[in-house]
């Protein structure tokens, strides 16, 4: 008895999840209110006074936005200033052009992984998906094989790699070196990357699926219409470069220096963003014949697209809130400081079990980074790992409450039960491998 009582604070966020699950697939309530309620109820249910409740949700949801609001905004109208310019159809065609049919697998994973860093997940699918579509007819491929590639590709950098808000929020959360993130990021990123998009293409049977009825498709741009590939390619870049050069920089400057001080301000994520915007305005834009309100247009746009992403973002930030006030963390750190356990291992089991329950990537990494991240100074681990650990997780097998779930099964047109042979199975390939990876690298780090 005394065992289940101090093991309460755990049970209720257990059943906090299994709320959040009901509520997202059987009542079909939106992951913003679902999430807030069950924030709320699991704080009561954890002895938080009412007023107590209020100013954790109100403390949790502040804070997250305060980090990543700007981000997430920042990364969709550069996304959508890509589309609209063409310039994301120039890096798709000229590496596909570049690499032929024989190695089409490979520019495939190069696109994927370049538009999973630098838009959504969603609006690279958008993207990408018609063109796979249109590649693998002409090579006489199937589309579904070049589908698995690309979507692995997209999902584990979107999932890795800052500026996106998942591992953005994990950064901070673990306080991790976001230029390591990137390089020890590549490490994970080409074997799972390998292992989902290329050979687990070719264990699957029956890939041959008909043609599926195309969907909306992107303005197709003629060449001339198009900025250049090199100014496509680097511009979506900028942050990457900028973040991974501070981290080399500081290796060689003084700290505390006027150079050291102006070369991160330069290399955090939100200036490294505002500045790749600014350059995509004028190479995406006005220097492509726009008038400046047209390119506002396409910001304006952006903007509104996400405005639901915020709020959830935000929500899962108050859940995160309520789980630390609650000492739930704190319980989970003193149960584990006795045990062989991992805490990779953890951070993958907990992100992955909050990705099933949720459907969402970017709440399941900033919640788990709640519950698991008290173990940091109860175990020698290095923060950028447990990113890597957590972000692997985020990744993992997703179902109905997903809405990836439902574009990859509606625009392939899939059954439910194909989708989960081909998105979950791909998914959940990446996850463990990157896992695997990151506890090899643990060896040596």
């Amino acid at each position: 008895m005394e065992w289940i009582i101090e093991s309460l604070p755990i049970i209720w966020v257990a059943l906090g999840v299994a709320l959040l699950l009901f509520l997202n697939m059987k009542v079909k309530l939106n992951s913003f209110l679902s999430l807030l309620i069950v924030a709320i109820i699991v704080g009561i249910l954890n002895g938080l006074s009412l007023n107590d409740v209020v100013e954790s949700v109100k403390a949790g949801f502040g804070s997250t936005l305060g980090s990543l609001a700007l981000i997430i905004g920042l990364g969709a109208v550069l996304g959508k200033l890509m589309v609209d310019s063409g310039a994301a159809q120039q890096v798709a065609s000229t590496l596909l052009r570049k690499f032929g049919v024989k190695n089409i697998e490979w520019a495939i994973i190069i696109v994927g992984g370049i538009f999973g860093i630098s838009v959504f997940y969603e609006v690279a699918f958008i993207i990408l998906a018609p063109l796979v579509i249109s590649i693998a007819i002409e090579a006489k491929v199937s589309y579904m094989r070049l589908g698995i590639t690309m979507v692995a590709a997209a999902t584990l950098a979107h999932s890795l790699f800052p500026p996106q808000p998942g591992p953005t929020a994990l950064v901070a959360a673990y306080g991790a070196d976001m230029g390591m993130v990137y390089i020890l990021g590549v490490v994970v990123f080409i074997p799972a990357v390998i292992a989902a998009g290329i050979i687990l293409p070719r264990l699957l049977g029956n890939m041959e699926k008909p043609v599926p009825p195309l969907l909306k498709k992107p303005k197709e741009f003629k060449e001339d219409e198009m900025p250049g590939f090199a100014i496509s390619i680097l511009v979506p870049l900028l942050p990457a470069i900028i973040i991974t050069s501070t981290t080399v920089f500081n290796i060689f400057v003084e700290e505390g220096t006027t150079f050291h001080e102006i070369i991160n301000f330069f290399g955090t994520a939100e200036i490294s963003m505002l500045l790749a915007v600014l350059v995509a305005i004028y190479v995406f834009g006005l220097r492509r014949g726009k008038k400046m309100h047209e390119v506002m247009d396409s910001f304006g746009s952006a903007i509104q697209s996400i405005s639901m992403i915020i709020l959830i973002v935000g929500a899962g930030g108050a859940f995160k809130q309520i789980i630390l006030d609650s000492g739930v963390g704190d319980y989970i750190a003193v149960l584990m400081q006795n045990t062989s356990v991992s805490p990779l291992i953890m951070a993958w089991v907990i992100t992955a079990m909050l990705r099933i329950a949720t459907g969402t990537g970017v709440v399941s990494a900033i919640t788990a980074a709640g519950i698991v991240g008290p173990l940091i100074p109860t175990f020698d681990v290095n923060p950028v790992l447990m990113v890597l650990a957590t972000a692997a997780g985020s990744n993992t097998i997703t179902h109905v409450n997903d809405a990836s779930f439902w574009l990859f099964k509606e625009y392939f047109n899939l059954s439910i039960k194909e989708t989960f042979q081909t998105w979950g199975l791909l998914l959940l390939t990446t996850s463990v491998v990157g896992l695997g990876v990151v506890l090899l690298l643990s060896l040596f780090m």
